[in-house]
């Protein structure tokens, strides 16, 4: 009887997905035909797309529970991220604002203590919005006096959110609040008679607007006439009430900064050049702001600014630029911190105002991490964690150094276990690429056995070395984990990054096709042996791998990607109309044959012997329109002729910016390890 189970089970996991039907739709682009069998996949009203999305989501979820060992991996899972953990503190006035993350809790919870020692009180409790867990709500602000909170309500993963105000004494929401939009900040008046905020609109562009409490008028535009949705922008009130400034950033590459005087209601004025730098603002007591840009320095600097005189050419420099990237700087008890990335992991580094060097903030080797306070008291919190050592928060004065321990993540997990180590590799120009490996200690060299690499490599994100679960589960599992550095990230300043954007953008899979290389050529695994995973831009990533060197990796998981990039620009109603900027315009000529020649769906061969391959997207996906999962899974179960499962999950609750809670969450990606490890040799039990 147990043999004629499993051998049900086994012709079960050996069925294949419905087909999609063909159809002849030709575009032309730039003088160029393109041939696209699957464009009526687009239309998710139409009744046979929506029944083929049914039966292929039916079809997958069939498949992937019949995979062993998935309640250990979700045990296991739980373990290691449902942990007990509080983040670090933001003041206002003498309130303490932070989150407690707790394992039975989808979501964490809003506290706050009067004064550092004082009792934890809840004043946001994530069931009290809704008991759905797919709801969830996130803090965009806190009153200067610490008595009003501005927070956001997101529905099935979207990137649109509704804002409200709460009374955080009361708990009871003002009247009113925001429409359900793009937000990019909400920022309070002192009075708390009503906040600025940054709005985006894929139709009518960004904009800074002015929202009066209880004021019948409509909200009042400051700023962002004619600008359109690929900026970004951002508002900020100083604390004492006087000074507006704004952040204009276009894309990922350049930004403008803004001042306006509240005070005197005078005009918005313009304190940068022409927008091709970056420039990250903090406040540094009155009138004053602290600025980490890469103006004339691509591995940043931080300068002031005196706000009576905001003009460009009377800035001063504080932290002049060096070998090492400037991630971030602070403002704490009359001293400036920056924060550095040295060879990938966390420096920090005090100054004067003046510019004298005051030394360097302990961490541990091989640590992320960072200083957070505010200029007004020396007392703040030091954050740290490694790849195997779980994030922790130590009370920190700004002349004693630590002083005790905020909070530390109890999780069963001993670093002594595990062994993290970083190679350089070089990627196909020549160019040397970091990488973190981790591994169970001990684990035999030479051994070419099962191996996750994983990646991003875009939108100036530096991947930096934080405690990860993944990491260690594969590595439990007698796995190596890697994961490269790859350009298009931050983690060697800005021409790191521009190395990885627009018609550079080849390099970043390029790097990555020669991590997977290196790997096998140095005895870690074999390509049969190698899953590969990202989502996002890393879904992008692990798309783009495996299109153009399927013969490299065993298994993929490819989570809400960018799949179609010559006709991304055409979808409207739900993309990121900024990442144009950073991937390319199909729509402009010079960017459409990059842009085709690496795009994954147009790289899909009709007979090439594809890995397996799980991709999963959610029709709440409004920045990564899902419609390119959905046509790239139907075009691989045509063209691949290997015999290997091509899956596609279609999520009706979830999108981009998640959707669900903790244990949901868990419960999907140890169906996505799963189906890698079995492609890639790992038995579970």
């Amino acid at each position: 009887m147990r043999i004629a189970c499993v051998l049900l089970a086994s012709l079960a996991l050996q069925a294949q997905p419905p087909a999609a039907k063909r159809v002849d739709f030709r575009e032309t682009f730039h003088g160029t035909e393109l041939l696209d069998p699957y464009h009526w996949l687009e239309n998710f009203e139409d009744e046979s797309a929506q029944s083929w999305l049914a039966a292929q989501d039916r079809f997958a979820v069939s498949f992937l529970e019949k995979l062993p060992g998935q309640e250990k991996l979700r045990k296991r899972m739980l373990e290691l991220s449902a942990r007990d953990r509080l983040t670090p503190p933001r003041r206002a006035a003498n309130r303490y604002f932070y989150q407690r993350y707790r394992p039975s809790l989808a979501h964490p919870l809003e506290c706050y203590r009067d004064g550092i020692a004082g009792q934890e009180k809840v004043w946001l409790d994530p069931a009290e919005v809704a008991k759905d867990s797919g709801v969830t709500r996130q803090v965009h602000g806190v009153s200067p006096d610490g008595k009003l909170a501005a927070y956001s309500v997101r529905t099935s993963g979207q990137d649109e959110v509704e804002i409200r105000f709460r009374e955080i004494e009361t708990g009871r929401d003002l009247p009113g609040g925001l429409q359900k939009a793009l937000y990019s900040s909400v920022s309070f008046l002192p009075d708390k008679s009503g906040v600025y905020y940054g709005v985006r609109s894929r139709a009518e562009g960004s904009r800074i607007r002015m929202h009066r409490f209880g004021g019948q008028l409509p909200d009042r535009e400051v700023f962002g006439e004619g600008l359109d949705s690929r900026v970004f922008l951002s508002a900020n009130v100083s604390r004492d009430g006087r000074w507006l400034t704004i952040q204009a950033q276009r894309g990922w590459a350049g930004a403008n900064l803004y001042v306006k005087d509240l005070k005197t209601d005078g005009p918005v004025r313009r304190i940068t050049g022409d927008g091709e730098s970056q420039f990250s603002i903090t406040p540094c007591g009155p009138n004053r702001l602290l600025v980490t840009t890469t103006w004339s320095a691509p591995r940043k600097r931080v300068l002031l600014v005196d706000l009576e005189r905001p003009e460009q050419e009377n800035w001063r420099e504080i932290v002049p630029e060096s070998g090492d990237v400037i991630q971030w700087s602070a403002c704490i008890g009359g001293r400036v911190y920056a924060h550095y990335m040295h060879d990938v992991q966390t420096r920090i580094r005090a100054f004067s105002l003046e510019g004298k060097a005051l030394g360097d903030v302990p961490l541990p080797a091989g640590a992320s991490g960072g200083v957070t306070g505010d200029w007004e008291s020396e007392d703040a919190f030091l954050f740290y964690e490694t790849l195997v050592t779980p994030f922790r928060v130590d009370l920190f004065h700004v002349t004693r150094g630590k002083t005790g321990v905020w909070s530390e993540s109890r999780v069963p997990v001993d670093a002594a276990d595990f062994e993290v180590k970083q190679v350089w590799y070089p990627s196909k120009d020549g160019t040397r690429v970091p990488m973190y490996l981790v591994s169970k200690k001990g684990l035999p060299p030479n051994r070419r056995g099962p191996l996750l690499l994983t990646g991003y490599g875009g939108f100036n994100v530096a991947q930096m070395p934080a405690f990860s679960p993944q990491a260690i589960l594969w590595a439990e599992q007698g796995a190596v984990w890697a994961r490269p550095n790859l350009r298009g990230g931050s983690e060697f300043g800005e021409e790191w990054h521009r190395a990885g954007m627009l018609g550079k953008k080849q390099n970043v899979f390029d790097d990555f096709i020669a991590a997977a290389e290196w790997l096998s050529a140095n005895g870690y695994t074999t390509p049969q042996k190698t899953a590969i995973s990202g989502a996002s831009n890393g879904g992008l990533l692990v798309g783009a791998a495996l299109t153009q060197r399927p013969d490299l990796f065993g298994a993929v998981y490819c989570g809400y990607p960018d799949l179609d990039m010559v006709r991304y620009y055409r979808y409207t109603k739900n993309n990121n109309p900024p990442a144009l900027l950073e991937y390319g315009d199909g729509a402009n000529p010079a960017h459409f044959p990059f842009l085709r020649s690496w795009s994954p769906y147009e790289r899909i061969k009709e007979g090439a012997r594809y890995p397996a391959v799980l991709l999963t997207t959610g029709e709440g996906d409004t920045r990564v329109p899902p419609q390119q999962a959905v046509k790239m899974a139907a075009k691989l179960q045509w063209a691949t002729r290997s015999d290997n499962p091509v899956l596609l999950r279609f999520y009706r609750n979830a999108g981009h910016a998640g959707g669900r809670g903790m244990q949901e969450a868990v419960f999907h990606t140890a169906a996505e390890y799963a189906f890698l490890m079995r492609h890639v040799g790992i038995k579970l039990e």
